[in-house]
């Protein structure tokens, strides 16, 4: 069997170095598309890299003309890609580019917010996060028909990172400390993106392709309790405080760099986290995915802060 070339956009960032070293450990070449060629990438070493394995190549998502000359030149027939805000044509373009440059399947890192409506042509404009999601979504559908699958992650155990700083500080404020999370470990999501750009998609049991796999982290916590592991891993009694909307809204903000409707997005989802106490109405076997395609359990969330430590005491 001859050794796949797949293709990885995002490879500096948590989700997509783990795929770009899933799909290397599944015997295939990995194309390292970056914007920056000279970043490094949490995970790769200088040896792995040397083994011929891994190339990087110049490309950005926003740009369908270095999508196609990246893809052409290395012969990569399998992408892994995400979402960029601010296109005006929901990434159809770049799209079309991969698929003009020969790619056949696509695994793109979406959001189980897009689940939450039941499907992406439901989602409404007015629902930020999802909707930006299920438009790259029916783009997909559109030029790659059943060649594709939305990997749909919940919560991210990294966005406990928005509470470093305070908890470094001795006190985080909070709009909705109550609101509850499942916190799922990019390196999970990765694992699972890799699998799939490798291995082939997903299939359900009649055979046909799913084109949206759910992603949730194996147990349920609320902020506060968020915070307190935080707290623990790095030594310091942290103190919670209950803020409006508005303050933690301009925290977030200057916090993260977050774009504002990205941020007050995220704060409504809080709101509404706290008011229902978690997800409702996802497939059961969501629970189970990372195991069902991976072999190996979910990492929980004290497990992810002390693999990831520096990160919070940077």
């Amino acid at each position: 069997m001859s050794q796949p070339t797949v293709i990885v956009f995002g490879p500096t960032g948590g989700v997509g170095s783990a795929t770009a070293l899933t799909a290397h450990k599944h015997n295939a070449k990995v194309i390292l598309a970056m914007r920056d060629t000279t970043k490094s990438i949490p995970g790769l070493t200088s040896e792995q890299e040397s083994t011929g394995n891994f190339e990087r190549v110049q490309a950005d998502l926003t740009s369908p003309e270095s999508i196609h000359a990246a893809v052409t030149k290395t012969g990569a027939k399998h992408a892994f890609i995400y979402l960029t805000f601010g296109t005006a044509d929901a990434m159809r373009a770049s799209i079309e580019a991969l698929k003009g440059a020969g790619i056949e399947t696509v695994v793109f890192l979406s959001s189980i917010s897009v689940s939450i409506h039941g499907d992406a042509d439901a989602v409404p404009p007015s629902d930020f996060i999802a909707f930006s999601h299920a438009q790259v979504e029916v783009n997909l559908r559109d030029v790659f028909g059943d060649d594709y699958v939305a990997v749909r992650p919940a919560f991210f155990a990294s966005n406990s990172l928005w509470w470093k700083s305070g908890a470094l500080g001795g006190e985080v404020k909070l709009a909705y400390p109550e609101a509850v999370y499942d916190y799922i470990a990019p390196e999970d999501i990765g694992s699972v993106a890799g699998t799939f750009l490798v291995n082939g998609l997903p299939a359900g049991e009649d055979g046909s392709k799913k084109n949206s796999v759910e992603l949730v982290g194996p147990e349920k916590m609320t902020i506060r309790e968020v915070v307190g592991v935080i707290g623990k891993a790095v030594g310091k009694e942290v103190k919670v405080t209950q803020v409006d909307e508005q303050e933690a809204l301009q925290d977030m903000i200057t916090v993260t760099g977050l774009p504002e409707p990205v941020a007050n997005a995220i704060l409504a989802q809080l709101r509404k986290q706290e008011e229902s106490d978690g997800f409702f109405g996802l497939p059961e076997e969501a629970l189970g995915n990372v195991q069902r395609y991976t072999g190996r359990p979910s990492l929980r969330f004290h497990e992810w802060v002390d693999l990831n430590k520096e990160k919070f005491l940077a």
